[in-house]
Order: structure tokens, then C-alpha cells, then sequence
């Protein structure tokens, strides 16, 4: 049984109804349906995560939130902050992106940008929180916040009638490990007992860029390990080592790792738009990236469905990285 449990996924949702977006579902053609988390609150599925630790807590402190974050994250903690009338203090690396640095502070975050990369903003983040006695919203190794994007997959479920494979991109494993566990027999309907992240359900397609392997390394050693960071998609994908909680899902018998490059991901950014109208930031195209690079080949008649999970990100880019 691991720390996140079907039961926490289906308690989630039912904490943030009415906070969070029910985002739709497109079948784009026949038996391959796209997610659009990108059109969540704050731009992606992180504000699931977000509101379910902080409600999942009880009465906040004075000291409000804090959060580090690529920058997803941060907006996601800073949007629940703001509706739920606390403060919200997020620590943000040098390599997050001006788009997000700017929506933090539209929503009234107070921001500290520093560091190279996402570990080097967490750090800071938790000896901040140890001062401060804020409460800490991890951007993906807390069960409350694997449990909240856990209700994608449910949702996934619920508006497909059931698919064989999920197609979704893997920074620190969160939102992997939520959807795995979301999407366990149970959320098909079946009766019995609770579903566990090992439990029948449709494959995972974890797909990380080459330049990110935090789960593949992990899954190589039989344990989380430190990678460098770097590429495209850092500033949303930048965890430099899987969390621990989404490494105990996602080494289970459902899950499938592949990496992506740069370049697939950019051309899938290009195509999303091309084909769909959809501006998503690299990180959101990285799983959709995976089928049209052929990392992953879905076989004939194959029911799949791929999250596009992010939009921040300035438009006029879609034309390059």
C-alpha cells in the first residue's frame, strides 16, 4: 500500500469541487483524446495539488504559504492563496521564466528569485518556512498535493469511459504518481477493495526530456538519484531528483518511461498549436511530443489519452523554443 491511497484521490476531489476546473476532454481522432489542463486555473494542473494541501491542513497560519516552484507551481499556490485570503511567499530559480515571475506577482506574491535551478529555490524555500512557521506546499512530494492531481485521472476516467494508456510528462513525479493512483481499477468502476497504485488500471506513459531523466535514472538505479537539469523545458521540469513518493508509484508494473529531446518537444509545442489552437509552454508538449516523435507508438485500436498540462508561456515563442 503506498502513502497515497485511491481513496485520498477520490477525498481530494471532493475537498476542491468547485475550486478547481473540470477541463475538458477532446477525442482529436479516433481513440486518442487530449486533456486540456492547460486551460486549468493559473494556466496548470497544479492548482489541484495546491488547494487540496492547504485545505487538507485545517486552519493556515498567519505566516500564510510558502512554495518553491519552476513557476507552475508558484501560480498554482499563489491563485489558492489569493482565493482562500492568505498569503502566499514564493520562491522562484533565475531559470523561471519572465511570463511566470510576472503572473506571480499579478496575483499578489510576495517573490524571491534565486538560484540556478528548482533545488536551489526549495532550499531557500524551507529554511524560509522553518523562520516563518508558514506552511510548506511541496510542488510534488507531499500526499496531499499527489493525491489533489490525482483527480486528473479521475476525471481522465470519468470523461473517456476508460482508456488503456495515459500519456503524461514527469518533472518531480507528482502529477505521474497522482494520475497513476487516480486512474487505478476502481476509478473504472470496479467494486472491491481500494485501489492502490499497483492495482489494475491503463498503462502510464511517463515521458520526460532526455536533458530531465529523473525517473528513468531512478528507475536504472532502484532508487531517486540527482541528474542535471537543463533544456526547454526546465523551468517546469527542472526537478533535479524524483520525489520519493511519486518514485514508490511510478516503479510499479503499470508504468512505462521514455524520453523525449528538445526538439521533439518544441515541434510538438509548434504542432499543438498548428493543429489544435492550443498554446501550451515545452513542458505541456512533452507528452503529446512522445507520440508524435514515436517514443511511444500506441498499437491499433489502442484507446489513449495524452495530458497537455501547461500554458504559461509567451505566444510569440510558439514559433521557436
Amino acid at each position: 500500500m503506498t502513502a497515497v491511497a485511491y481513496e485520498d484521490v477520490l477525498a481530494a476531489a471532493g475537498r476542491i469541487s468547485g475550486l478547481v476546473l473540470r477541463t475538458p476532454m477532446v477525442e482529436v481522432s479516433p481513440g486518442l483524446f487530449l486533456k486540456l489542463e492547460l486551460l486549468q486555473h493559473s494556466g496548470s494542473f497544479k492548482v489541484r495539488g495546491a488547494f487540496n494541501r492547504m485545505l487538507s491542513a485545517g486552519a493556515l497560519p498567519d505566516s500564510g504559504v510558502i512554495a518553491a516552484s519552476g513557476g507552475n507551481h508558484g501560480l498554482a499556490v499563489a491563485y489558492a492563496a489569493k482565493a482562500l485570503e492568505v498569503r502566499a511567499e514564493i520562491f522562484v530559480p533565475e531559470v523561471t521564466s519572465p511570463v511566470k515571475v510576472a503572473g506571480l506577482a499579478a496575483l499578489g506574491a510576495d517573490i524571491t528569485q534565486t538560484g540556478a535551478i528548482y533545488s536551489d529555490a526549495a532550499e531557500a524555500a524551507a529554511k524560509r518556512a522553518a523562520e516563518t512557521g508558514a506552511l510548506s506546499v511541496h510542488a510534488y512530494d507531499q500526499p496531499e498535493v499527489v493525491a489533489g492531481q490525482g483527480t486528473t485521472g479521475l476525471e481522465i476516467m470519468e470523461q473517456t469511459g476508460g482508456v488503456d494508456t495515459v500519456v503524461v510528462a514527469v518533472g518531480g513525479g507528482g502529477f505521474a504518481g497522482g494520475i497513476t493512483v487516480g486512474t487505478s481499477a476502481r476509478s473504472a468502476g470496479e467494486a472491491g477493495a481500494a485501489g492502490a497504485a499497483g492495482a489494475a488500471g491503463p498503462r502510464i506513459v511517463a515521458v520526460e526530456p532526455e536533458r530531465i531523466p529523473t525517473l528513468r535514472e531512478a528507475l536504472r538505479a532502484g532508487r531517486p538519484v540527482p541528474v542535471e537539469v537543463g533544456g526547454v523545458a526546465a523551468d517546469a521540469l527542472g526537478a533535479s531528483q524524483i520525489g520519493g513518493l511519486a518514485f514508490e508509484i511510478l516503479s510499479g508494473p503499470r508504468v512505462e518511461s521514455v524520453l523525449v529531446s528538445d526538439e521533439a518537444i518544441v515541434a510538438a509545442r509548434r504542432t499543438l498549436w498548428e493543429r489544435h489552437r492550443l498554446v501550451a509552454e515545452p513542458a505541456g508538449a512533452a507528452a503529446y511530443a512522445a507520440l508524435l516523435s514515436g517514443a511511444y507508438t500506441p498499437r491499433a485500436g489502442e484507446r489513449v489519452a495524452v495530458v497537455v498540462c501547461g500554458s504559461n508561456t509567451d505566444p510569440a515563442t510558439l514559433g521557436n523554443s
